[in-house]
Protein backbone atom coordinates (compact mmCIF):
# COMPACT_ATOMS: atom_id res chain seq x y z
CA UNK A 1 0.00 0.00 0.00
CA UNK A 2 2.91 2.31 0.76
CA UNK A 3 4.10 2.34 -2.87
CA UNK A 4 0.58 3.11 -4.11
CA UNK A 5 0.31 6.04 -1.73
CA UNK A 6 3.73 7.42 -2.69
CA UNK A 7 2.70 7.32 -6.34
CA UNK A 8 -0.68 8.89 -5.55
CA UNK A 9 1.03 11.81 -3.77
CA UNK A 10 2.10 13.01 -7.22
CA UNK A 11 -1.55 13.84 -8.00
CA UNK A 12 -1.97 16.21 -5.07
CA UNK A 13 -2.86 19.77 -6.02
CA UNK A 14 -1.29 21.75 -3.19
CA UNK A 15 0.24 24.94 -4.63
CA UNK A 16 -0.44 26.99 -1.47
CA UNK A 17 0.61 24.76 1.43
CA UNK A 18 2.96 22.49 -0.54
CA UNK A 19 1.71 19.78 1.84
CA UNK A 20 0.80 16.77 -0.25
CA UNK A 21 -1.49 14.09 1.15
CA UNK A 22 -2.77 10.86 -0.38
CA UNK A 23 -5.35 8.42 0.89
CA UNK A 24 -6.74 5.06 -0.16
CA UNK A 25 -10.07 3.74 1.07
CA UNK A 26 -10.28 -0.05 0.94
CA UNK A 27 -13.76 -1.47 0.76
CA UNK A 28 -14.95 -4.71 2.36
CA UNK A 29 -15.00 -6.32 -1.11
CA UNK A 30 -11.34 -5.33 -1.66
CA UNK A 31 -11.90 -2.50 -4.13
CA UNK A 32 -9.71 0.55 -3.56
CA UNK A 33 -10.43 4.26 -4.06
CA UNK A 34 -7.64 6.80 -4.06
CA UNK A 35 -7.86 10.44 -3.12
CA UNK A 36 -5.54 13.41 -2.77
CA UNK A 37 -5.81 16.83 -1.22
CA UNK A 38 -6.98 19.48 -3.67
CA UNK A 39 -6.41 23.05 -2.53
CA UNK A 40 -8.06 26.23 -3.65
CA UNK A 41 -7.09 29.89 -3.20
CA UNK A 42 -10.18 30.03 -1.00
CA UNK A 43 -9.00 27.50 1.59
CA UNK A 44 -12.57 26.65 2.57
CA UNK A 45 -13.11 25.20 -0.91
CA UNK A 46 -10.22 22.75 -0.51
CA UNK A 47 -10.73 19.05 0.16
CA UNK A 48 -8.57 16.65 2.09
CA UNK A 49 -7.29 13.38 0.67
CA UNK A 50 -9.31 11.26 3.10
CA UNK A 51 -12.62 12.81 2.12
CA UNK A 52 -11.63 12.68 -1.54
CA UNK A 53 -11.11 8.90 -1.32
CA UNK A 54 -14.26 8.30 0.74
CA UNK A 55 -16.44 10.42 -1.54
CA UNK A 56 -15.07 8.63 -4.60
CA UNK A 57 -16.26 5.34 -3.11
CA UNK A 58 -19.67 6.80 -2.30
CA UNK A 59 -19.90 8.21 -5.85
CA UNK A 60 -19.19 4.71 -7.19
CA UNK A 61 -22.21 3.35 -5.30
CA UNK A 62 -20.76 2.19 -1.97
CA UNK A 63 -22.67 2.91 1.21
CA UNK A 64 -22.07 3.61 4.86
CA UNK A 65 -20.21 0.72 6.55
CA UNK A 66 -18.97 -0.74 3.24
CA UNK A 67 -15.50 0.55 4.22
CA UNK A 68 -12.80 -1.72 5.64
CA UNK A 69 -9.63 0.37 6.05
CA UNK A 70 -8.40 3.87 5.31
CA UNK A 71 -4.73 4.56 4.54
CA UNK A 72 -3.33 8.09 4.72
CA UNK A 73 0.13 9.39 3.81
CA UNK A 74 1.70 12.84 4.05
CA UNK A 75 4.82 13.60 2.05
CA UNK A 76 7.14 14.36 4.95
CA UNK A 77 8.80 12.61 7.88
CA UNK A 78 5.87 13.17 10.21
CA UNK A 79 2.89 10.87 10.42
CA UNK A 80 -0.07 13.15 9.92
CA UNK A 81 -3.44 12.45 11.47
CA UNK A 82 -6.72 13.25 9.78
CA UNK A 83 -8.22 16.66 10.49
CA UNK A 84 -11.43 16.83 12.47
CA UNK A 85 -13.62 17.45 9.42
CA UNK A 86 -12.26 14.21 7.93
CA UNK A 87 -12.72 12.43 11.25
CA UNK A 88 -16.38 13.45 11.17
CA UNK A 89 -16.81 11.88 7.72
CA UNK A 90 -14.80 8.81 8.75
CA UNK A 91 -16.97 8.31 11.85
CA UNK A 92 -20.10 8.54 9.68
CA UNK A 93 -18.96 6.04 7.03
CA UNK A 94 -16.75 3.54 8.90
CA UNK A 95 -17.72 1.21 11.71
CA UNK A 96 -16.02 2.10 15.02
CA UNK A 97 -13.65 -0.90 14.98
CA UNK A 98 -12.25 -0.27 11.48
CA UNK A 99 -8.60 0.72 11.11
CA UNK A 100 -7.15 4.04 9.99
CA UNK A 101 -3.49 3.59 9.05
CA UNK A 102 -1.42 6.78 8.87
CA UNK A 103 2.07 6.52 7.43
CA UNK A 104 4.95 8.41 5.93
CA UNK A 105 7.06 7.50 2.89
CA UNK A 106 9.91 6.30 5.16
CA UNK A 107 8.06 3.25 6.43
CA UNK A 108 6.77 4.61 9.73
CA UNK A 109 3.10 4.13 10.53
CA UNK A 110 0.48 4.41 13.24
CA UNK A 111 -2.70 2.34 13.37
CA UNK A 112 -5.83 3.56 15.12
CA UNK A 113 -9.42 2.44 15.17
CA UNK A 114 -12.15 4.88 14.22
CA UNK A 115 -13.33 4.94 17.83
CA UNK A 116 -9.82 5.89 18.99
CA UNK A 117 -9.68 8.80 16.54
CA UNK A 118 -13.30 9.80 17.20
CA UNK A 119 -14.04 8.98 20.85
CA UNK A 120 -17.09 11.24 21.04
CA UNK A 121 -18.70 11.11 17.58
CA UNK A 122 -21.56 13.34 16.51
CA UNK A 123 -24.10 11.21 14.68
CA UNK A 124 -27.68 10.86 13.60
CA UNK A 125 -28.84 10.15 17.15
CA UNK A 126 -27.62 13.62 18.13
CA UNK A 127 -30.04 15.17 15.64
CA UNK A 128 -33.15 13.73 17.28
Amino acid sequence: MRDKLVKLLENSYSPYSHFRVASIAVMKDGREFGGVNVENASYGASICAERSAILSAISAGYKRYDFETLYVMCDNDKIGMSCFVCRMVISEMFEPDKKIIAMNPNGDEEVHTVSELCPYPFGEEDLQ
